[in-house]
């Protein structure tokens, strides 16, 4: 909730802010932390969790029955 109340106080505050470098320098600021966003790269540990155990389980078996079982013939 403080985020919020502190969010709604800057907008308060650049609201009765006069001084077009000031706006410009916060203009800057926001482009940046948008472009910071887009450019965050997710990391693995992002995806932690995602696949509960028996799933996971479940998926290596299919691979491990589905790999084994090779088709010679299946390429001509």
């Amino acid at each position: 909730m403080f985020t919020e109340v502190k969010k709604m106080q800057l907008i308060s505050d650049m609201i009765r802010v006069q001084d077009e470098d000031v706006l410009n320098r916060i203009d800057a600021i926001l482009k940046k932390d948008r472009m910071m966003v887009r450019k965050k790269k997710k990391s693995a540990k992002s995806f932690t969790g995602i696949i509960n155990k028996k799933d996971a389980m479940l998926m290596t078996k299919a691979i491990a029955e589905g790999c084994e079982q090779i088709d010679g013939d299946g390429w001509n």
